[in-house]
């Protein structure tokens, strides 16, 4: 019974101090001194300075930012500096009830606190007295800064940094165009001595202008540096403009510091970048003469026609650039960066919205390439157009017409319309060319057969295998239709051969009398239409313009 009564108190005791323990820890938690302070990183600073010279730091609060607190700090060491009553050894730290202030007299100029201290990691007084040396030094050097002497002389300095700056750039400016009028008479010769030899792969004028252009370049970076050390030394003569001169110093040499840094920086990419060019061109060079052999005959490869070696080439070379492409991508400057990446979508967006009548032309071109359609020298129509083809490109083929007219036509067209190849078919079997006549019923379709396959034997540039074939097309109301078949070698010269043709046919049937018919007539005259033999050379018509004769 005594141990149990004494058991029960001592698991008591133990839970209370456990959850004595525990207040205790919440409570040091949520207490503001015991709690996390933020990171004085984060905290917004701002720097106070006179006549362009950084004397410290102050930090701001949520209800005063810190460039507003180093704005009227500044504004009170200026409004001192300008007080001759104000005497820099008369500056004191007095102790506030919020911390140190550095007075000048009756006037405070900067009071500072227990967290500007925490800034610097030092204590309060010491931190107060530097600020102290750094205000009275600044006041010593505005005025002295402001002295009639100094101004004077600051002001005699301004002008001869001028005049010398106007000497050197005058003397440059000389020098310069000296240069260029040295260079071209020295080079000209030998420039056009080259041309001569070279024919139009070297031009005079264009050379010329680059070497001109170069002098010019470098004289524009020669002036410009003259008038940036003349501006730095000028306006730092004064102190109204010295901050001026040693924030364009700051800004300029931290601007080439930061590019040098960066181009240093960017050597290894830039390497790997060469070296994927060199690859890259070199695979392709090689991709190149492997299919130019193709293409003239001296590698064969199976069922692949020796036309299709360059557009192939064409689409190995843009899928191994498209790789290339990718491989570099992440190794360019400014590869991650959201303005290249609205480039990237900006250029996308109008490649899909401009660019779809190309993108079908080159399809198109594919299709026509490897289906074969037609290839260069064929005799094709399409449409209107006929004419023999002398190019074919991925985006437009040009045909020349009988009229020795080039006519462009886009690959997309001859796609949506009926192609016509003359060619294609005449290299096997000859080309077909028909020509019909109308002769009355009164003339023996026999005679009419012979005569016109007469006047196909008298015809140049038709072969004799397949032998000329007629067609009774038609019995018409006044006429037979008849229809003389032939077969040519070749499809050149069709309006030529056709216009023989024709004219051996009108010989034929005048020298054996029979009249062709015209269209439709309802009255017969009385002599037969024909021309007789003995009219046949009527002039100015002679025996040698005559073909068959």
């Amino acid at each position: 019974m005594n141990k149990v009564s004494r058991r029960i108190p001592r698991r008591g005791q133990a839970v209370a101090v456990a959850i004595m323990f525990a207040l205790v820890a919440v409570g040091l938690t949520m207490h503001p001194a015991v709690a996390a302070q933020p990171d004085d990183t984060d905290v917004e600073t701002a720097p106070v300075r006179v006549d362009g010279r950084t004397l410290f730091v102050v930090r701001g609060t949520s209800s005063r930012p810190a460039r507003d607190r180093a704005s009227s700090i500044e504004e009170r060491i200026r409004e001192a500096a300008e007080d001759p009553g104000v005497s820099s050894e008369s500056l004191i730290v007095v102790q506030e009830p919020l911390g140190l202030s550095i007075r000048a007299g009756n006037r405070s100029l900067v009071s500072v606190f227990e967290a500007d201290a925490q800034i610097e990691s030092v204590t309060l007084q010491i931190l107060a007295e530097a600020h102290r040396r750094q205000i009275a030094q600044s006041i010593d050097l505005y005025r002295a800064a402001r002295e009639p002497r100094r101004l004077l002389a600051s002001a005699g300095m301004a002008i001869l940094a001028t005049a010398a700056s106007a000497g050197i750039l005058l003397l440059l400016g000389y020098t310069f165009r000296r240069l260029e009028a040295m260079l071209e008479r020295r080079y000209r010769e030998r420039i056009e001595s080259l041309s001569e030899k070279l024919g139009d792969a070297v031009q005079v004028g264009p050379l010329l202008r680059a070497m001109h252009g170069s002098v010019r370049s470098v004289r524009i970076v020669a002036f410009a540096a003259i008038a940036l050390i003349w501006v730095h030394v000028v306006l730092g003569q004064f102190p109204w403009t010295s901050w001026l001169s040693d924030d364009l110093a700051d800004l300029i040499l931290g601007s080439f510091g930061t590019i040098a840094l960066r181009i240093a920086g960017y050597i290894p990419n830039l390497l790997f970048l060469v070296v994927l060019a060199l690859v890259t061109r070199f695979g392709l060079r090689m991709l190149r003469l492997y299919f130019d052999g193709v293409e003239r005959g001296r590698v064969r490869l199976l069922h692949f026609e020796p036309e299709w070696a360059l557009p192939v080439y064409r689409i190995v070379r843009a899928l191994g650039l498209a790789i290339a492409l990718v491989m570099a991508y992440p190794y360019l400057p400014g590869s991650g960066s959201e303005a290249l990446r609205g480039l990237s979508v900006l250029a996308g967006l109008m490649l899909s919205l401009g660019a779809s009548s190309s993108v079908a032309n080159l399809i198109a071109g594919y299709f026509i390439t490897f289906g074969r359609v037609f290839r260069i020298g064929d005799l094709i129509q399409v449409g209107e157009i006929v004419g023999q083809v002398t190019q074919v490109r991925l985006l437009t083929t040009r045909v020349c017409t009988i009229r020795n007219e080039e006519v462009t036509i886009p690959n997309s067209t001859i796609m949506n319309s009926s192609v016509t190849n003359f060619t294609v078919l005449a290299r096997q079997q000859g080309l077909i060319l028909q020509a019909e006549v109308g002769i009355g019923y009164e003339v023996p379709w026999r005679q009419v057969h012979a005569m016109l396959e007469e006047a196909a034997r008298r015809t140049s540039g038709l072969l004799a295998d397949p032998a000329p074939f007629v067609w009774q097309r038609r019995l018409g109301d006044f006429a037979v239709v008849y229809q003389l078949n032939v077969h040519k070698a070749v499809a050149e010269r069709l309006p030529a051969a056709y216009s023989e043709l024709h004219q051996n046919i009108l010989d034929v049937f005048n020298e054996f009398g029979v009249q062709i018919m015209t269209p439709a007539y309802e009255g017969d005259p009385a002599g037969p239409k024909v021309v007789p033999k003995s009219q046949w050379f009527t002039a100015p018509a002679k025996p040698s313009t005559v073909p068959g004769e």
